[in-house]
């Protein structure tokens, strides 16, 4: 989770406050549906706090928001890296990696979230519109 540090204050161009302002600030611009605007504000927490998960799924989802879908897919790569068990993080990279084009690997992390949680119906979809993409 984000911590209340105020690292990466002082640099160039921050938004006023903390990490964890930048990362609720951040957020309440994504579901207000400005993603682009979202992005500015959490790349600094992410840059500031470079390990949160959470920062690091905002911005994720900040950047698939705008269709900045390489940009995502590394993000959401990044924290699959760090716990491969983050079923959210696998299917955000299953989207991005789709909408870039790499749909056999797409269809790797999607199966893999539907393995985990095969309840889900948002998962299911998109790894059915993966594999009809595939071929």
């Amino acid at each position: 989770m984000v911590q209340g540090s105020d690292r990466g204050q002082d640099s160039p161009g921050a938004p006023a406050g903390e990490v964890y302002d930048w990362y609720r600030r951040g957020l309440d611009l994504l579901s207000s549906g400005s993603p682009a605007a979202a992005i500015h504000v959490l790349e600094h927490a992410a840059a500031a706090e470079p390990s949160s998960r959470s920062v690091r799924e905002a911005l994720a989802r900040a950047q698939y928001g705008a269709k900045r879908y390489a940009e995502a897919a590394a993000n959401f790569r990044m924290i699959v890296e760090a716990d491969p068990a983050e079923d959210y993080a696998l299917f955000g990279l299953g989207l991005a990696l789709t909408r870039i084009g790499e749909v056999a690997e797409a269809v790797e992390h999607l199966a893999l979230a539907c393995a985990m949680r095969p309840e889900n119906k948002h998962y299911a979809t998109a790894l059915r519109h993966a594999r009809a993409r595939r071929g």
